[in-house]
């Protein structure tokens, strides 16, 4: 089918086509919904996209410039739905709204105008936005080896940017989790960070510095950007202008709650990167869900605001723990007087989310049930600050000052908007009787209609005598007064005939018209006024949204601290302590989340300081390496956000990064092997651990050949003690690294071991010191299942193996001064013996008996064939 293209002669179509043709012509790339009626209607190109995405009719209707035009469309009171549904596949909206009144217009289309854009990442709409997690509208400058990045919450005001290498852009964007990203359009793609969303290319005089500048300046209103800390950041303040500048080609308003530009010091976290983040499964599991995670153990918030915050205090460790025993003071407060947080988690029930409501208000894009719920949530303050007047730790008596919003706000919504109002204005029943006299007249007309009628009709009945006078109304003639032929004599002088029937006339007075005038407008007029109304009301609670603003934040960081101080309650943690000493101490640790999916979950000691830098830790599969590791991590990760930590006593000293090299996978898209992976992530550690990083590897070099991942092992152990001198658990089965203390100082062997029972195997999952006496290997295939053919092929072999020297009983150290007296030594002694006995003819032949399986007669047999090889 051919299509019209948007540059063609617009005269060539009928005056509908012209109009929207000319929105596409803006608006190229997204789909344009154009309003008519009581739907919006999608045509060409868009409505058979719009058609594949929603799965919604594609149809054809009416001809344009000779060409059949292809329509979709959706109702105009369902339009949120769709809306959310496309903005979950990235897509972007705009919204052609219908201005003008069809019944005034005489000639061409009614009038219609872009209303706003909707995208991804500058949605604020509640049916829109996930209520428990934010995503940000973030931009991206790439200038050699720094980037900068700006990313806006668009739903809270909240305007952040940075600078950091290039290098470090993924795992920024992967920590804040853009709905929407901008880069500039040039040729060096190759050079654009990978994320799991592709970005939104703008053309590169966007992120142009002058054009910046003046785009920053402009909307944080103040005439030097030096106030905000950006002065030695241009790579940032670029990405920031070019993103604010987008921000406002989406919105019909200014951006009103975006009045100030806050730099993330990334020097003032904890490092996470990406590997980190997973496999710690912090908010995430490792195939993608929402739980059981980190975040779905501690989050019983009772607002949607709390948990956005609780997200970011997980996913942003301090750095400094300052900051992290401040929360600590408030939680342990709080856990003091628990009754207080149960009287909160009540109120925090009737609560709305102020944040985004005042959002909602700045943009004057608010909802009848927006203001109706701040209202609620503004007469709960008091109440609040009363249950927490009495703490005087820094945080809470902060919260508590910053709950005191004037009352004046509370007193203007409770006059001006009802107790339950509509769900949407046009509906109308949304101011509060009594504010507004005119308002309340055109309802009293409304609403008082019959009564006017029946008052009338008595009153006229009267005057003239009549007494089957009757005033009625329909829809066609509106308003008269009814008098039979038998009676027209006695009609009145001021009676003036509307319509005559077969049996009677029908007539209007003055008194009547004037109020048929005053009841059939009163109801457009009233819905007319209620808007003005609201609209005058937004206005006037534009100057609260900074206080509005600070008030949610309060509340969000009580609800979390609340949140904190019972599930320390219910989980039994305890208050990490912090020292200046390198090192962590950990008595009893378990792991938050594990231990919450068994029975009985076994607690384990960890200790790491200077003189004991790294820990070699081995054991059986499924012996609990792994476990331990990672609720090391997540012990360390927790107290350093100000959460108390799963253990008996957690004494932590300064931190400035978590890496972690656990667990292994391809990377098909970016053309990687497991094994490229993990040496990937290794390299990342090794080119960024500090003495004060804690560094966790699991079983690396598995993805090659034994004594090149040996090799490798003992080598990026050997980096970790002695170069980046990094606090760390290395997890193994190669046994000979289990000598390194021999070779390291500050290196230490623990181990994890198990029990044979019978056929089976039990996992002691408790660590203790010293290397492990064997892995476990074919009992742990036994449990997976693995058919007994083969494990008894398996023992054969391995057998075989222990007989070659490859292997010994205890596991022998490679690494043995005998097998490496140079540099440039084999790990191996010389195996050419075995590998002659591999291809003797005896052999072979004695290996190829299985005695379970022969005859005597067979057995015979085979004797006889020996002695002839022999022979």
């Amino acid at each position: 089918m051919k299509k019209p293209h948007i540059a063609v002669d617009l005269s060539a179509h009928t005056p509908m086509m012209a109009q929207y043709l000319g929105f596409k012509a803006e608006h190229p790339d997204k789909l344009v919904f154009y309003r008519m009626g009581d739907f919006y209607e999608l045509f060409f190109e868009d409505a058979e996209r719009a058609a594949r995405l929603l799965d919604i009719t594609l149809t054809t209707r009416g001809k344009s410039a000779g060409h059949p035009i292809p329509m979709a469309g959706v109702p105009f009171h369902s339009v949120e739905q769709y809306l959310a549904r496309l903005m979950r596949l990235g897509e972007t909206v705009v919204i052609v709204e219908q201005i003008g009144n069809p019944a005034t217009t005489s000639k061409g289309p009614v009038e219609r105008k872009i209303m706003r854009v909707v995208t991804p990442g500058t949605v604020t709409d509640a049916s829109l936005l996930d209520a428990r997690r934010d995503r940000p509208l973030a931009a991206c400058v790439i200038d050699g080896h720094r980037a900068g990045v700006a990313w806006l919450n668009f739903a809270s005001g909240r305007f952040t940017l940075t600078e950091v290498a290039t290098r470090e852009v993924e795992t920024l964007l992967e920590r804040i989790e853009p709905a929407e990203w901008l880069i500039a359009d040039d040729d060096n793609a190759a050079s654009r960070p990978a994320y799991a969303l592709p970005p939104r290319l703008l053309q590169p005089w966007h992120f142009d510095p002058e054009s910046a500048r003046r785009a920053l300046l402009k909307q944080l209103d103040v005439a030097s950007l030096d106030v905000f800390g950006v002065a030695d950041m241009p790579t940032a303040v670029c990405a920031a202008g070019a993103l604010i500048a987008y921000a406002n080609t989406t919105q019909t308003t200014p951006l009103a709650h975006v009045t100030a530009l806050y730099v993330e010091d990334h020097h003032r976290a904890l490092q996470l990167d990406n590997a980190t983040r997973r496999s710690l499964e912090i908010t995430a599991t490792l195939s993608g869900e929402a739980s059981p995670t980190l975040l779905s153990i501690l989050d019983t918030c009772r607002t949607a605001a709390g948990s956005r915050l609780l997200r970011v205090w997980l996913t942003q460790p301090l750095r400094d723990p300052y900051e992290a025993i401040a929360r600590h003071d408030a939680t342990a407060a709080l856990m003091a007087q628990l009754q207080v947080t149960r009287d909160a988690a009540l109120l925090f029930k009737r609560c709305s989310d102020v944040e985004r409501i005042a959002t909602r208000i700045a943009l004057k894009s608010a909802r009848p049930r927006d203001l109706s719920g701040l209202r609620d949530t503004l007469d709960l303050l008091p109440s609040f600050r009363h249950l927490i007047a009495s703490f005087e730790t820094p945080m809470l008596v902060n919260i508590h000052a910053t709950l005191d919003v004037n009352p004046q706000w509370h007193d203007l919504i409770s006059s001006s908007i009802m107790a339950e109002p509509a769900t949407n204005l046009r509906d109308g029943g949304v101011i509060a009787d009594g504010f507004d006299a005119e308002l309340d007249e055109l309802r009293s007309i409304d609403r008082d209609c019959g009564s006017f009628l029946l008052d009338l009709e008595r009153r006229e009945r009267e005057r003239t005598g009549i007494n089957t006078l009757k005033v009625e109304y329909n829809r066609v003639h509106g308003f008269y007064i009814e008098v039979t032929h038998a009676h027209s004599r006695k009609v009145p002088g001021d009676y003036r005939r509307r319509q005559t029937l077969k049996n009677a006339e029908r007539y209007i007075t003055q008194e009547l018209k004037a109020f048929e005038d005053k009841a059939l407008s009163a109801q457009d007029r009233a819905l007319a006024r209620e808007k003005c109304l609201f609209e005058q009301l937004i206005d006037t609670l534009a100057a609260a949204v900074p206080a509005l603003q600070q008030a949610a934040a309060a509340l969000a960081q009580l609800d979390v601290l609340s949140t904190l101080s019972q599930r320390a309650e219910a989980l039994n943690l305890v208050r990490p302590q912090f020292s200046e000493t390198p090192g962590l101490a950990i008595e009893a640790g378990r792991h938050l989340v594990v231990e919450q999916q068994v029975d009985h979950f076994i607690p384990n000691d960890v200790a790491l300081d200077s003189e004991r830098r790294l820990l070699i830790v081995t054991g059986p599969n499924m012996g609990g390496k792994s476990t331990y590791m990672r609720q090391t991590a997540v012990i360390a990760l927790l107290a350093y956000c100000g959460v108390f930590v799963p253990a008996q006593c957690a004494v932590l000293g300064p931190l400035d990064a978590i890496f972690t090299r656990i667990g292994a996978s391809d990377d098909l898209a970016g053309g990687r092997s497991t094994f490229m992976v993990e040496m990937t992530e290794a390299a990342f550690i090794l080119n960024r651990a500090t003495e004060k990083s804690l560094v966790l590897i699991d079983e690396i070099g598995r993805g090659t050949s034994t004594f090149d991942g040996l090799a490798l092992a003992w080598a990026i152990a050997h980096r970790l003690a002695e170069h980046n001198r990094a606090l760390t658990l290395f997890a193994t089965h190669y046994f000979e690294l289990t000598a390194l203390p021999s070779e390291i100082d500050g290196c230490a062997n623990i181990h994890f071991d198990a029990v044979e029972h019978k056929e089976g195997i039990v996992f002691l999952h408790s660590v203790a010191e010293g290397p492990a006496s064997q892995s476990y290997g074919l009992q742990v295939a036994r449990l997976a299942g693995v058919p007994r053919e083969t494990l008894k092929q398996a023992r054969h072999f391995l057998a075989r193996l222990e007989k070659m020297g490859v292997r010994d009983s205890r596991q022998g150290d490679l690494f043995a001064p005998r097998m490496m007296p140079t540099h440039d030594a084999p790990l191996l002694a010389d195996t050419e013996t075995g590998a002659a006995l591999y291809k003797t003819e005896l052999y072979k032949a004695v290996d190829a008996i299985d005695p379970d399986a022969l005859t005597p007669r067979e057995a015979l047999d085979q004797i006889y064939a020996l002695k002839k090889i022999l022979q």
